[in-house]
């Protein structure tokens, strides 16, 4: 049976994501009431808007908490986003269970609730900050002793992308369309992607709105974010490498991109900072930073063939990462570029220094030439159709675990053109 955290009255199974110190935020919805905000903890949901129809949490306007989205609960700002999770811990303190007689109106089974996208996301960028990845690719598609563009170590690479086929978690996919070109062919084909892949990535939520003209800086980006989702950036690779030159991606990148539901706010993470890798040369001076704004969260990655078990191909992590969030917004505004509430910023693939670490197939299976076995007896180069792919990630030290769930996407045959 597990075991409840000594820290809440809620019951809190051990190696939980959702622990009393994380509380994620979330749009839900079940058989009671449609989509509105929702906190997690262990294996249920607190309802924020029940909570307010008990009399409590008076002072937050009841749309905010009734909203099919976070965003206006997050334009509020830090200081009573920050203040609501004081108080709920507060109030699911195991030595002080003011909530406890109120169990049966406030907490929802997580297994009876829907989960929904949990932004309204107007813009969406994806950077391209991880060495290794980026080096790996280099190799791949250029020389391997020059695999970096002269860019790539002075400023985060990135573009902006696709926000409307941004999905939560467990919505399928099917396997996108477009134009292909062998090598040795003269002319490009049309049809199904060949080289379907997944790319592990984490993604921070802007929290608060910029004028055109305003430039963020290193010291000041963390109060622009809210938190942070696991995110998988569904890649095309035959689709991207024919169409990507002059421009970068279209078709193989924007037909879908899958996003956790719960938002672990930025705050939840304070005990995980870690120290990121040596940038060399020395950056420009508007993107020096003081401190630690790395994280050491641990990130996984399995492939499910249909009817068949989980075969875990990748373990990375988020502290790898050579452009941390708070360059990646200060580059991103440095020209002045306006930030809305909700907006999103993607990491970028996230691989580590070791082959078990790449955040890619197309890097686990250097091209395909290093076919990953399954449980089944098959193999797998690049996403299968009905394979599901699984990527989890949580931040563990001295007893203290912030998890962020889980994202999944099925992938189904294409549909007719």
């Amino acid at each position: 049976m597990p075991q409840s955290s000594p820290l809440s009255w809620v019951n809190v199974p051990v190696n939980s994501d959702f622990t009393w110190h994380n509380l994620p935020f979330g749009i839900f919805s079940d058989a009671k009431a449609g989509p509105r905000v929702g906190v997690a903890i262990g294996e249920d949901i607190l309802d924020l808007a029940a909570l307010r129809q008990l009399g409590f949490l008076m002072h937050l306007p009841p749309e905010v908490l009734e909203n099919a989205v976070l965003n206006d609960l997050i334009a509020l700002g830090k200081s009573t986003t920050l203040a609501l999770r004081h108080t709920l811990q507060d109030w699911l303190r195991a030595d002080k269970p003011t909530l406890q007689p109120y169990a049966p109106q406030i907490l929802v089974s997580q297994k009876e609730a829907q989960l929904h996208l949990p932004l309204k996301i107007g813009d969406y960028t994806d950077f391209y900050s991880s060495l290794e990845h980026a080096t790996n690719v280099g190799a791949m598609f250029r020389d391997p002793k020059n695999a970096l563009l002269p860019n790539w170590r002075h400023l985060p690479v990135g573009y902006h992308g696709r926000a409307s086929s941004i999905i939560v978690s467990g919505t399928p996919i099917h396997r996108p369309l477009g134009q292909t070109k062998a090598d040795e062919a003269e002319m490009p084909d049309f049809g199904p992607s060949r080289l379907l892949d997944f790319e592990l990535e984490m993604a921070f939520v802007v929290g608060k709105s910029t004028t055109l003209g305003q430039r963020i800086s290193t010291a000041e980006a963390e109060d622009y974010i809210f938190g942070l989702v696991l995110f998988n950036d569904w890649s095309a690779r035959d689709i991207q490498k024919w169409e990507y030159v002059p421009l970068g991606p279209f078709l193989g990148k924007s037909f879908a991109s899958s996003l956790s539901p719960w938002v672990v706010m930025l705050e939840a993470l304070e005990p995980f900072r870690s120290p990121g890798p040596v940038q060399e040369p020395a950056v420009l001076p508007y993107l020096r930073f003081d401190g630690l704004k790395n994280y050491d969260i641990q990130l996984e990655v399995a492939i499910q063939a249909q009817h068949q078990s989980p075969q875990v191909v990748c373990q990375s992590n988020f502290k790898y990462m050579y452009w941390n969030m708070c360059q990646q917004l200060a580059h991103h505004s440095v020209n002045g570029c306006n930030f809305n509430v909700g907006d999103l910023c993607a990491s970028g693939t996230i691989s580590g220094p070791q082959a078990h670490q790449y955040g890619s197939m197309l890097e686990l299976t250097w091209r395909g030439t290093k076919p990953i076995p399954m449980p089944d007896g098959t193999e797998r180069r690049f996403i299968q159709d009905y394979d599901t792919v699984i990527m989890k990630g949580f931040a563990e030290k001295d007893g203290l675990r912030v998890g962020f769930g889980e994202v999944r996407g099925q992938i189904l045959p294409s549909q007719p053109a």
